[in-house]
């Protein structure tokens, strides 16, 4: 499924298992919101949660927001029920746990026919172990469904042995990974979860380099982080004047025969305006998702 200019700029993991908080979702400022049956909910509660989610998903109210059910791996007892509830909910996407290879896809995406999961219905798959990094090239092509990869740092860097350190260099190999990866296949790419929620300066240095590396968005574990998240993955003002200058100037060059454009001492090509265009594409995204959200 081809990646579209969509704003997944703060995504939000919400506990499925908590009634309050998926009513809360619907106000939140968050681009998109991952109801999630996995790693939140315990044992005893995940039937009751998928039964809660699935029921919120239905009622909709949460505007434009992307909204996406984290479902239980297929090895687990709740794995097949919740594919199955999830594909005829009406989410945007199904998000599987701890994705290793093209094979668990297919297998999910025969339990998303037999639900009868509509087409436009997106896999997204957590990179979350070190043989998903082995196999990212496979995961990213398997299925025209495949909408996003989202990163699993805090399970990555555990199977690691490493640290969560200031400048996340224990995770650059595997960022990197992915993002070639997706770009290669043309899917979306979400950042990891910033777990200490005191330092948010440390938030804003993570939003930062993920944003340099070319991410689309950071997935988040608290409403406080959506501020941040929005605005550093999001085009500035001055970004959204200086692509519009450029494409009028190229446009007006490419009327005289010319293929290049030099504007404030920049030589401006081709790759920059199909850049442009699409930062111009997502300010307009986020604009209607602001109006539809309200």
């Amino acid at each position: 499924m081809p990646r579209t200019i969509r704003p997944r700029r703060s995504v939000l993991y919400m506990p499925g298992s908590n009634a309050r908080a998926l009513e809360k979702a619907r106000s939140l400022d968050a681009d998109g919101l991952i109801f999630d049956l996995e790693d939140a909910v315990a044992p005893d509660a995940k039937e009751e949660a998928r039964k809660q989610v699935c029921e919120a998903v239905k009622a909709g109210g949460y505007g434009g927001r992307e909204v996406v059910i984290r479902v239980n791996g297929l090895v687990t007892p709740w794995g097949r029920d919740d594919i199955m509830q999830a594909a005829r909910s009406g989410a945007h996407a199904i998000l599987l746990p701890k994705v290793e290879g093209a094979g668990f896809i297919r297998e999910v995406l025969s339990i998303m026919d037999v639900a009868g999961a509509p087409e436009t219905m997106a896999i997204w798959c957590m990179m979350e172990t070190p043989l998903a990094m082995l196999h990212a090239e496979r995961i990213a092509a398997s299925s025209p469904r495949l909408g996003a990869l989202v990163m699993g740092t805090s399970d990555l860097t555990k199977d690691l042995a490493a640290q969560h350190t200031r400048d996340r260099l224990p995770m650059i190999t595997s960022l990197g990974i992915c993002m070639l990866a997706a770009r290669a296949f043309d899917v979306s790419i979400l950042d990891g979860v910033q777990l200490d929620l005191e330092n948010m300066k440390a938030f804003d240095m993570a939003c930062h380099q993920g944003h340099d590396m070319g991410f689309d968005g950071k997935t988040l574990i608290h409403p406080k982080q959506i501020e941040a998240a929005n605005r550093i993955f999001g085009p500035t003002q001055e970004e959204v004047e200086w692509s519009q200058r450029i494409i009028e100037a190229h446009s007006e060059a490419a009327k005289e025969g010319k293929g290049v454009v030099v504007v404030d001492g920049k030589l401006i090509e081709n790759l920059h305006i199909q850049e442009a265009k699409r930062i111009l594409q997502l300010s307009a995204a986020i604009e209607t998702l602001k109006s539809g959200a309200a």
